[in-house]
Formats: C-alpha cells, structure tokens, sequence
C-alpha cells in the first residue's frame, strides 16, 4: 500500500482533518443511523479499524450526525495496513488521525461541522471512501464571556501561526543559501534552526495542497512534499523535502546538484505553503484539536527516533511540538479557566513538568539546541520521556469537546 496523504489544514484544519478521518470512517458503519447529542452537547461518532479475516477495514458506528460538535474517537483494533483516516470535503482534507497502529489507545478530536456530504478517507482499508452526513444546520454562534474569551484567543493564535510561517520561510532560505554554498557544517546548522517553525505549527498546516491537485494525491500534498521521513514513502512520488536533504548532509556528508535541487524545491513548496496557510480562522475546538494532535506527533515519531533519522535531531522536534502545543493552549487558557479552572490547572501543570524534563537535554552546543537523540539514550529516556507527554497528553485530549460545547 502506498502512504496516503499526511494532515491537511491548519489548526482548524487539525481539527478538521480530524473530521474528515472521523467522517471517512462513518461510511463503513455498523450502525447506519445517526448519532444523537450527548449531555454535552456533542454527538459521538466511534471509527474502528480492523482486519475481518480478508482485508483490513473501517468500520464506523454512525453514518451522520446532526450539524454542531462532533467528538470523533478512533480505535485501532487489529488493522496493520490502516495507519491513518481523513475527513475530507472537496478534495479538502479536514481532519485527519495518523500513526494509528493496532493496539495504541484510542485517539479523538471533537469539530464543529455544518449541514453536508463528507467523505472518510481509509486508506489501505477494502472500502477507502466512505460517505458521512451531517445534517440540518449549525447552531448560532453562543454568545457570553466565555465563548468571547474563546474567540479572542482564536483570533489571537492566528497570528502566532504567521509568525511561525515567516520564520520557516527565512529559515528554509538560509538553508537553501547553505546548500547552495556546499558547506555541510552551515547547511546542517541552518537545518536545526529551520526544523523548530513547521514542528510548532505541524497539525494548523498539513493539510494543504498544490493548486489543481486532490488531497490524496501525495505529488501535491504539501505536507508529503516538505515533511515526508523515509520510514512511509510513496514510491510513486519520490522523496522530497527537509528529510531527504538531512539524509544527504548527516548520512553521505555531502551536497551534490540533486541536494541543491532538493533545497530549491523546498524553498518553493515552503513558500506555497505559507501562502495558502496565512491568515487562517481558527475555531477554539480547532487549537484544542491541534494541541492534542502534537502531542500525538511526539508519541507517534519523536520518542521513537523516526523524525530525524540521520540528524537524530528529535528532541529539537519534540521540544517544538510541545512548544506549539503549549501555545494553543495558552491562547485558549482565558476562557479554558471558566469552563473547567481544575482540568486547565492540571494541564498547565503537566505543561510545566514535559518542559521540565526537556530542559535536562538542552545542550547549546548542538545543532537545534538539544542533545543528539542517540541510540543510546533513546534506550535510556524513551520511556520517561514518554510517560510524561502521556500525563499530558490525557488531560489536553479533554479539551476540544469541552470548547466545543461550552456555554
């Protein structure tokens, strides 16, 4: 099977992308009536992925729901060939869940969905297109202090997520300015240094694609094209991005032309990318969603050595999902306070202990500012580091169906 596309969106589209894969999943359903609001306000859509004894599939447990807050929860039972789902609306990714493998803990995402046709995306399941209703319309936007709190802080984060942009821009050109010099020591400095802006914003901005390309199409997925690792390449495509470039300075310890066209061809999709993504409109349940997501990143790839193979630069990566993360949160924590003062409390604490942690690894002699995630000390911390993103991780999952529903 080849990889399917990665995340599309933005925070919203995190959230979204979570969507998407939650509606996919709806059209294998084995309950084909619609999901009902619980005491919460939000309908529950379960999605399941399972091998039946031919061929690995998703089943889904509501083929609609009613328009509003949606939680999608997504469970891995046995399907080794389903790694991912997408909720997708022409051709848009968005929503998505990655990194499904069998027996991990179930993963959810709540989003706000209007009237409409949807698709989820399986891919590698035996019906990969599945069709999800959602019906009537949205309520009214809820006024009151908290959802303005809310509101203000979406609007705030957006700006965060520009920053953010602008500094992978210039920073992918003082790589590409590396590359094109040939010197291996400026290029792999000038890569720790350009990594951090896409890991903080990864789950706002990986659901993009070329102009006059489909979202499941890998050789216009923009997240496929600039973040692809070499652990789920589409062979079809190719290798593209920072990690076929960190493959070249930190394994063969050399710049040849095909580097510099690697670099130049970043530079381009970066460029596209922060285009398309500027000035996006961010739901709270969105930035709650994208949190979650990160966290999810660093469990799925970070803590197992995968992001950064060559460079073992993992721990810059983890350090950036958890600081892009954090400011979600942050931009939410207003209004997060009146809704739920214990749960925000207990986040912000498990916020404060990951970092913590992380400072025990910073090394400002290294490239990115961290320790080399060796083999060695993979074998060492991997468990201590994971345990504490899990603290974390199990409370902020709480927050999106809470921002959604909130009075």
């Amino acid at each position: 099977m080849q990889p399917s596309s990665r995340r599309v969106g933005t925070g919203l589209a995190t959230a979204a992308a979570l969507v998407t894969a939650t509606l996919m999943l709806a059209g294998c359903a084995s309950d084909q009536g619609a999901a009902k609001p619980s005491a919460s306000g939000a309908s529950h859509v379960k999605i399941t992925l399972e091998n039946d004894g031919s061929a690995d599939a998703c089943t889904l447990d509501h083929a609609s729901a009613p328009a509003g807050p949606i939680t999608f929860t997504v469970s891995n039972e046995s399907a080794t060939g389903i790694t991912e789902v997408e909720l997708q609306s022409d051709q848009r990714i968005i929503g998505e869940k990655e990194n499904l493998a069998p027996g991990l803990k179930p993963v959810s995402f709540t989003l706000t969905l209007g009237g409409g046709k949807y698709t989820l995306y399986c891919p590698g399941g035996k019906n990969e297109n599945i069709p999800f209703t959602v019906t009537g319309k949205a309520a009214a936007t809820k006024g009151g202090s908290v959802q303005t709190l809310l509101k203000q802080g979406s609007t705030q984060y957006a700006g965060y997520v520009d920053d953010q942009l602008a500094g992978l821009v210039q920073g992918v050109a003082t790589l590409k300015a590396a590359v094109d010099s040939g010197d291996v020591a400026a290029s792999q400095q000038a890569y720790g240094q350009a990594r951090p802006f896409y890991e903080r914003i990864e789950s706002d901005v990986d659901g993009f694609v070329l102009p006059g390309t489909k979202a499941n199409d890998n050789a216009g997925n923009l997240d496929y094209l600039v973040d692809m690792r070499a652990s789920n390449l589409d062979d079809t495509v190719g290798w593209h991005g920072f990690h076929a470039i960190e493959r070249d300075l930190w394994q063969a310890g050399a710049i040849t032309d095909s580097t510099k066209q690697l670099a130049a061809e970043l530079q381009k999709n970066v460029d596209t990318l922060a285009s398309l993504a500027k000035s996006l409109k961010y739901k709270p349940e969105d930035l709650a969603n994208g949190a979650a997501g990160l966290l999810e990143e660093v469990q799925s790839s970070k803590i197992k050595g995968e992001e950064e193979a060559y460079s073992h630069t993992d721990l810059v990566d983890f350090a950036a999902n958890v600081e892009g993360s954090q400011q979600a949160f942050e931009y939410l924590k207003p209004g997060l306070t009146k809704i739920d003062a214990s749960l925000t409390s207990q986040i912000r604490t498990q916020f404060d202990k990951v970092n913590s942690l992380l400072d025990t690894y910073r090394d400002p002699s290294a490239i990115g500012g961290y320790q080399p995630y060796t083999a060695q000390l993979k074998a060492a911390d991997a468990n201590k580091l994971s345990q504490a993103v899990q603290a974390l991780q199990d409370p902020l999952s709480r927050l999106a169906e809470k921002v959604a529903t909130a009075q």
